[in-house]
């Protein structure tokens, strides 16, 4: 990339590395606007569960992309692309850098390296999907799926619907496989990209933070947020929201599955995992430079020399 595209910052991280009081921080002292990178913080009504920055938070540095959607409804890294790309553009244009913060890695992959030209949804062919989940099961439906693409066949298993249901759509629109499709790339990212990962140095440090966020989700009303979603009659545990971590715990608790507590401690088992998931993706990044959680200072000089130097 040459130095006459435009500079943006990605500061990404597992779940609970402390993104988001570094984010505010850079935000009081230089000319940056966020966007949050997060596919659970973009629906409405999901504040509490999300971790989501409050009226403080936002007030101190305003976060683009959040809030923009139902909990009924799904969003795509095409989607997240085409929102966050114009994000960008406006921030530009008022003269200042964005700031993309977050941990979902999709949605990096997708704004970094582009997509590769997928159809567009058919909603006919989603509800004959759809129809076909209900009278036969997922996994009659990823049985059909082995046969037509295998490869995207072990990548997507049977307990994900939304990515299952895409697959074969893209199939049935197309005549063609998610797997064959997905080798043609679309076009990069046409800014110039700082990126750097937050998190801490000792494990434990991480699984500790998530306890403690987790126990504090729930003193904070997380329970009561979740039965009003619950109480709605178009929300079901299929949906992506629902499927957030945290959200599908506490789900199975007011379906009579397990009792708080136990909801709880998955939650929380949960959000390990996806912290791990999420710094197996990092390590793997290029061109990353890593921060300390436990030296918020020194991770905001270094990204603070990063945009001197630029």
């Amino acid at each position: 990339m040459t130095k006459e595209l435009p500079l943006a910052l990605f500061l990404m991280g597992p779940t609970a590395s402390g993104k988001t009081e570094l984010a505010i921080r850079l935000r009081q002292k230089y000319p940056i606007e966020i966007i949050s990178v997060d596919s659970a913080l973009i629906y409405k009504g999901m504040d509490i569960g999300t971790a989501k920055p409050d009226a403080r938070e936002q007030q101190l540095a305003p976060h683009r992309l959040i809030d923009i959607l139902d909990p009924s409804e799904s969003y795509s890294a095409a989607d997240f692309r085409r929102d966050a790309l114009k994000e960008m553009n406006d921030i530009v244009a008022e003269g200042k850098i964005p700031l993309l913060v977050g941990g979902t890695m999709l949605y990096y992959k997708a704004l970094l390296e582009g997509l590769s030209p997928l159809p567009a949804a058919d909603p006919d062919i989603r509800q004959q999907i759809e129809k076909e989940s209900i009278e036969l099961g997922w996994d009659a439906l990823h049985d059909q799926l082995k046969v037509i693409d295998p490869v995207s066949a072990e990548r997507i298993h049977p307990n994900d619907p939304q990515r299952l249901s895409r697959a074969l759509e893209v199939y049935r629109i197309s005549g063609k496989t998610l797997t064959e499709l997905t080798k043609t790339k679309g076009e990069p990212l046409p800014f110039r990209v700082k990126q750097f990962a937050i998190a801490p140095k000792d494990r434990a440090e991480l699984h500790r933070r998530i306890e403690l966020r987790f126990e504090k989700m729930v003193e904070n009303g997380f329970e009561d947020e979740m039965k009003a979603l619950y109480a709605r009659k178009d929300l079901h545990p299929d949906l992506p929201s629902i499927r957030c971590v945290g959200y599908r715990q506490m789900w199975d608790y007011l379906d009579g599955n397990c009792t708080l507590d136990e909801a709880i401690f998955r939650g929380v088992c949960a959000t390990r995992q996806l912290a791990k998931r999420q710094i197996t993706w990092l390590r793997s990044w290029d061109d990353l430079t890593w921060l300390d959680s436990e030296n918020i200072d020194q991770a905001f000089e270094t990204v603070s020399n990063a945009i001197a130097l630029d």
